[in-house]
């Protein structure tokens, strides 16, 4: 997949790039010699085509977990057809020449009809801090011991 020519140093670059971890590939992008101009483009050159190449990646595994799920819910309706079948003519156990099929109870579970009434069995959750309103907060105006805000930086490749 290429959105860009690319000289050779860096066609070599996009070409280990998944095999490199990345500090190799820092040291490998700063041994080439050019000027930072120029150095800074073919980088971003090549972060846009890996970046592309995560897309098709991300919607490859997309379409591939719709399969699954499409085969285990045909899986499970074939169970279940199967376990219907067999307890209509009232047989547990098949025994055919390569597979034996069975059907056995499950281990015992709780149905629970109105969760309002077991208030004794709720389990408290663990407090999670709201950095929203703690962001809030700090933005307008109000000193905060243990936080401050914050301001990072980030690379925009357009």
């Amino acid at each position: 997949m290429k959105l860009y020519e690319l000289t050779q140093n860096y066609q070599n670059v996009l070409d280990i790039a998944e095999q490199l971890e990345a500090e190799t590939l820092k040291d490998t992008l700063d041994a080439i010699t050019e000027g930072i101009e120029i150095k800074a483009e073919n980088t971003a050159k090549v972060i846009k085509t890996l970046e592309a190449e995560v897309a098709g990646l991300d919607a490859e595994i997309k379409r591939m977990s719709e399969r699954k799920s499409a085969i285990k819910n045909n899986i499970d309706g074939m169970k279940r057809y199967l376990k219907e079948e067999l307890e209509k003519v009232g047989t547990d156990k098949v025994k055919g020449q390569h597979l034996t099929i069975r059907i056995q109870n499950n281990p015992q579970s709780v149905r629970v009809e109105d969760e309002s009434k077991l208030g004794s069995y709720l389990v408290e959750q663990p407090k999670k801090l709201d950095k929203k309103a703690l962001l809030a907060d700090l933005k307008a105006g109000k000193e905060i011991d243990g936080a401050e805000i914050q301001q990072g930086r980030s690379l925009r490749i357009v």
